[in-house]
């Protein structure tokens, strides 16, 4: 709250806690189907299936790459909404203000409206 106003729920970022458990279980996902990968192509070697070759590429490539994809996508944080850049000065002018003190052109007396009788 650097100006004083307070922050609109739709531009608060989520908190730290709740991207570090995001991107857990994103990682132990993906390391999850690489153990799998490794598991595939194991059985692959012993059943020896048609077109072994294309089935262990397939897997193997799979295996060797989602680790380093798992390993980056853990250590970025979530990417920013478009839309805050893009309203970045809209939120900030708020609300046009209503005048607190009755103008000098103002003729005509104005009604104060209260609650009580």
């Amino acid at each position: 709250m650097k100006s004083g106003r307070p922050v609109l729920i739709t531009d608060a970022e989520r908190s730290q806690d709740d991207q570090l458990r995001r991107r857990t279980h994103r990682y132990v996902l993906m390391m999850s189907l690489r153990a799998v990968c490794v598991i595939v192509f194991a059985v692959l070697v012993a059943t020896r299936p048609p077109m072994l070759w294309l089935w262990l590429f397939l897997v193997g490539a799979a295996a060797v790459v989602l680790p380093w994809t798992a390993v980056i996508l853990a250590n970025d944080r979530p990417p920013k909404e478009k839309y805050r850049h893009f309203h970045k000065d809209e939120h900030r002018k708020g609300p046009p203000s209503l005048p607190t003190q009755p103008t000098g052109n103002d003729s005509a007396p104005h009604k104060t409206i209260d609650a009580e009788p």
